[in-house]
């Protein structure tokens, strides 16, 4: 009979923010073994390439690793379930923009799973799974997985879920909001990894008790995770949201000049100047939104969640943001093209929506505003490349 691996941690895909978790999760890659592993994203092209390099390249301090695929590379989900390789633990750490993807292989994995006769209450084979990407989508995605879960019964491809299963199943979906770094040099198979310092996440959403129980089997495997003082996803993605919009949508402002030539700012660089004082800016307004959402409490304070996000900036002032990171591969390859990364997407969008449904015309007109200054800079970079 296939069934869930106890203990296991499956992480998806193999990129920066995966190889990261990958490698403290294996104790600086002392522990490499078959409860710890990547996973591949359905139709990924970048996963072919890493089968065909044969190896994943990860330097740190001690020199360079050559990581045979064959040994940490599974299948997709629902393969690794036929295979019987399906983690306990599932850490979902794409770009912002594939989560939607990954939602439709959690249903097309419960429909294998019925189709086998093993979705009971009593032992159901679902992993508990881990949103970490960046960006504020959690409420959304949940939405739209009861959607897709509702859809595939109205088609006959799972029971009817009520009322014990599907509780069951979304209380297994969960938020984790994290300040682990990680570094890609290059693309596909030629990639270099370089992962960040043992950093923290924060989980919330789900079940309290499958959080206490997904944190203990991630700290055992040598990771970093703790379970959110408040239970709220969001809460946590916009403390994230104004540590993501101050480091990567103002770095890639004020890292490409007027004449197009890009530079990639350190987390340090940005704490100078006018960029400091718009890190202040920025900040407030994303408070205000909060507040009007009701994420944030009356009660809460600004300076006291900017002093929070200022302290995580410096002790991380060394790192170069994700987003610069993402520009300055596509720009040194002249790919670069001018529109949003996906993480500035996830972020800009969502506040966007939630400041005019809350009638904050002025925070909704200021994000426009920095959207479009990005763009402008975008687009000029996307010129001095191509010229």
């Amino acid at each position: 009979m296939v069934k869930t691996s106890l203990g296991g941690v499956g992480i998806l895909p193999a990129g920066a923010l995966g190889m990261s978790f990958f490698y403290h999760l294996t104790y600086q890659l002392q522990r490499i073994d078959d409860q710890v592993f990547f996973l591949e994203r359905t139709g990924a092209i970048s996963a072919k390439a890493l089968r065909e390099q044969g190896a994943c390249c990860v330097a740190d301090a001690a020199g360079i690793r050559y990581l045979p695929t064959a040994d940490i590379l599974k299948t997709d989900l629902p393969g690794c379930y036929d295979a019987g390789w399906l983690p306990e633990v599932l850490l979902v750490c794409p770009n912002p923009d594939q989560l939607t993807g990954v939602i439709g292989n959690l249903v097309q994995l419960l429909e294998r799973i019925h189709q086998q006769g093993q979705l009971t209450v009593a032992a159901m084979p679902f992993p508990i799974v881990v949103l970490c990407s960046n960006g504020i989508y959690f409420q959304r995605l949940r939405l739209l997985f009861l959607e897709k879960l509702e859809e595939s019964v109205l088609f006959g491809k799972l029971p009817d879920l009520w009322p014990d299963l599907m509780p069951r199943i979304v209380w297994r979906i969960l938020r984790g909001v994290t300040l682990q770094t990680g570094v890609r040099e290059g693309s596909g198979g030629a990639a270099i990894y370089r992962p960040g310092p043992r950093s923290i996440t924060h989980v919330a959403g789900g079940d309290p008790l499958v959080r206490q129980r997904c944190c203990q089997l991630l700290v055992d495997r040598g990771g970093w995770f703790e379970q959110a003082e408040n239970d709220s996803a969001t809460h946590l993605e916009f403390d994230k949201a104004m540590i993501n919009l101050s480091t990567n949508l103002l770095g890639q402002i004020y890292g490409i000049d007027e004449e197009g030539r890009f530079t990639p700012l350190t987390i340090q660089d940005m704490l100078r100047g006018e960029q400091a004082e718009e890190i202040r800016e920025l900040c407030g307004w994303i408070f205000r939104i909060g507040q009007a959402v009701k994420t944030y409490g009356t009660d809460e304070i600004f300076e006291d969640r900017l002093r929070a996000c200022m302290e995580i900036l410096r002790l991380h002032q060394d790192h170069v943001p994700s987003s610069l990171q993402w520009i300055g591969l596509h720009y040194s390859v002249g790919t670069l093209e001018p529109k949003l990364t996906p993480t500035e997407a996830w972020l800009l969008g969502p506040l966007i929506r939630y400041a005019r449904g809350a009638n904050l015309e002025d925070a909704a007109h200021y994000l426009e505003g920095l959207k479009h200054r990005l763009l402008h800079k975008l687009q000029k970079a996307a010129c001095r490349q191509n010229g």
